[in-house]
């Protein structure tokens, strides 16, 4: 058997250096962004601030998201993925340099919508080169595998709020450190980057609703289940008695389990596809919100949390596969950046009708509101499929 005859096809290899320069990019990026969300939530809660206040404060951030995701395939295509990327990590950079300036929540609100604004492209841009890049054959797993590196920098940055602390300059200089050489990365592999996809009928944000509802609806449920826990769940856990390095630990742990998980989900989409798994995860979501108010204060906690990271981010994960599956071209970026639309409103809708919940029924609210949402999914799921 000759080398040749052994080497892949052509479509089915991957461009290695590409991928890890856009994963190391927007894992670094991610490591930032994890860390602000609790970071925040525990300045605030030290402050006397009420649950609704800092989940309003929380939804700063996914309304930037929604505010940018219409300009940003229009602003790729016209700066390049590239330069767009460098300029935006730099931006929230000066930003997250600005928040840790001021301790003051109505100051900390524009500026939290800036931090949106400016992470929404890069990865509304990463995902696009690497779904672009992707073997058809190896998408699954691939995606698989970005999620559960990218879940690993979310998983670091709370984690380094026991090594650094949670007051003083240390932890926002982590985030800013962060996003920095997030855009020095980006320079680095500029030259094995991909243009942007120009092939295909431009497709807006607002079109790629009527083509694929049910895929952003997805999107919006696991958007708003991450946002909700990580703005509140340390509201949840004071209100149980837990100290904040417990519930820090608890969130680190969510995510661990979430970045552990996306790889096997990505293989269990490629055998038993995409859309079973995506209605595995909604359901098993919904088992983590039912046992969680009996389990918090045992040792069973820890799996439990484990796993709910797992299979809550995993209907992200799935999304991402069927985008992939189901788009290419320019309706691809369309795509991406109405996910990203759609997570900014799963975020900003999410966390404060939760922390208001919470105000008027109490810490149970919680995990009810996470439950409402896998539930609904999962039924218009089965409902699709039965239509199918």
């Amino acid at each position: 058997m000759t080398a040749e005859s052994t080497t892949l096809p052509r479509e089915d290899r991957v461009p290695w250096a590409a991928m890890a320069g856009i994963i190391a990019t927007v894992t670094v990026f991610a490591v930032a962004q994890g860390l602000t969300y609790p970071l925040l939530s525990f300045i605030l809660e030290r402050q006397g601030m009420t649950p609704g206040l800092i989940g309003l404060s929380a939804a700063m951030t996914p309304l930037g998201f929604i505010v940018s995701a219409p300009f940003i395939p229009t602003l790729a295509w016209r700066l390049g993925g590239a330069r767009l990327a460098i300029l935006c990590s730099m931006l929230a950079a000066f930003t997250l340099m600005a928040i840790a300036w001021t301790q003051e929540v109505w100051t900390w609100m524009p500026l939290r919508f800036l931090l949106g604004f400016f992470a929404n492209p890069l990865y509304v841009i990463s995902e696009t080169w690497l779904i672009s890049i992707t073997p058809a054959s190896r998408r699954a797993r691939i995606m698989g595998l970005y999620s559960s590196i990218v879940s690993g920098g979310f998983a670091i940055g709370p984690l380094s709020l026991g090594l650094v602390g949670t007051q003083g300059w240390p932890p926002f200089m982590v985030g800013i450190v962060a996003f920095l050489l997030c855009g020095l990365i980006v320079v680095a592999v500029v030259p094995r980057l991909p243009q942007m996809p120009h092939e295909g009928e431009a497709t807006s944000v607002a079109r790629f609703f009527a083509l694929a509802p049910l895929l952003l609806f997805a999107v919006f449920t696991a958007a708003a289940f991450e946002q909700i826990l990580l703005s509140l769940f340390t509201v949840y856990g004071a209100a149980l008695g837990s100290a904040e390095e417990r519930i820090a630990s608890l969130i680190t742990c969510f995510i661990a389990g979430n970045a552990v998980l996306q790889i096997l989900l990505g293989r269990a989409a490629e055998k038993f596809g995409s859309t079973r798994t995506l209605l595995f995860c909604a359901l098993a979501s919904l088992a983590g919100c039912l046992l969680l108010p009996s389990i918090f204060n045992s040792s069973l906690i820890w799996p439990l949390v484990f796993a709910w990271g797992g299979v809550s981010f995993g209907i992200y994960t799935l999304s991402l596969i069927q985008l992939g599956e189901r788009f290419t071209g320019r309706a691809l970026i369309a795509g991406n950046a109405a996910f990203a639309f759609v997570w900014g409103i799963g975020g900003i809708v999410g966390s404060p009708a939760t922390g208001l919940a919470m105000q008027m029924i109490g810490y149970r609210a919680l995990p009810a509101s996470l439950g409402l949402l896998c539930c609904v999914l999962a039924v218009f799921l089965v409902a699709e499929k039965r239509r199918g």
